[in-house]
């Protein structure tokens, strides 16, 4: 296994199983993160149109000069850009600031923004639209959701007629999101970890720190393998070009079963996933 192995989405796109998050990153930050990314081997990158960074990101791959076909770009439809006319014009302005053709992946970033709590549904059918719309435009090429729960994936597929390749979701030691986990594996969705990592408390767990020094690897080395493990797809994120090298070097080792539940058991100790019903954004 490497940082260049896939899944391969129902649709039959494959996508890179890990990738490298920009999340909290500048534009400047972005292009020159995304590059050492690339140099180290990464060829999947994350971003959204709330990270405001979409530039810089697309700026770090042309600096590349890899061959766009062999990059993965995902991006996100914001909270302010829910609806039908709202999210053909994001889908548009993504592309632009990206500089690319065509999107990999395009994601409702989350499913109930405060903006259109009174309609979430129609909000989200009319998105979607508009992302079918561009997938049959060969403007995307899959499309999938981020911090949806099984209510609102339900929702969704009343109306939809591409169905949701992969949901983006916050997983990690600390919060494993069983349930939501398990609808995705039932309906053969990709669970993407976002905040593999957790936040900076994870560094702070003396088990994890017991662990990694059995296996002669760093804290975020161990929980990057343990994710891959559990086949979830961990988008790790640095600006710091060491950072990034090491995130990338965790094919060279397996964690024991044991080892495996004694890191299932952290609940809790690192923070937890919001609930997107009762977010403020």
């Amino acid at each position: 296994m490497s940082l260049t192995d896939t899944y391969t989405l129902k649709n039959g796109v494959e996508i890179p199983v890990v990738g490298f998050g920009t999340w909290q990153s500048t534009d400047e930050e972005a292009e020159k993160s995304v590059l050492w990314a690339l140099e180290a081997g990464y060829r999947h990158i994350d971003t959204a149109a709330a990270y405001k960074n979409e530039t810089g990101v697309g700026r770090g791959i042309k600096k590349s000069g890899l061959n766009r076909e062999e990059i993965f770009i995902t991006t996100k439809l914001s909270n302010q850009e829910h609806g039908y006319e709202e999210a053909k014009k994001a889908i548009q302005d993504s592309l632009d600031k990206l500089d690319t053709d065509y999107i990999d992946l395009y994601i409702i970033h989350w499913p109930n923004p405060i903006k259109y709590r009174d309609n979430w549904k129609e909000a989200n059918a009319q998105s979607w639209r508009a992302m079918e719309e561009a997938v049959e435009a060969g403007k995307i090429r899959a499309i999938g959701v981020s911090n949806f729960h099984p209510h609102h994936l339900e929702a969704l597929a009343e109306t939809a007629k591409i169905e949701p390749t992969l949901n983006q979701i916050l997983l990690n030691p600390s919060d494993m999101q069983t349930e939501v986990v398990k609808y995705n594996q039932v309906h053969d969705i990709v669970s993407e970890a976002y905040s593999p990592l957790g936040t900076g408390k994870i560094f702070e767990v003396e088990e994890l720190k017991e662990l990694a020094a059995k296996y002669n690897k760093s804290i975020a080395q161990l929980v990057l393998r343990w994710s891959l493990q559990h086949g979830f797809l961990p988008l790790p994120k640095s600006v710091h070009e060491e950072r990034v090298h090491e995130n990338a070097d965790i094919f060279d080792f397996e964690i024991e079963e044991e080892d495996m539940k004694k890191i299932d058991s952290l609940k809790g100790r690192a923070g937890s996933a919001q609930d997107p019903d009762q977010t403020s954004f």
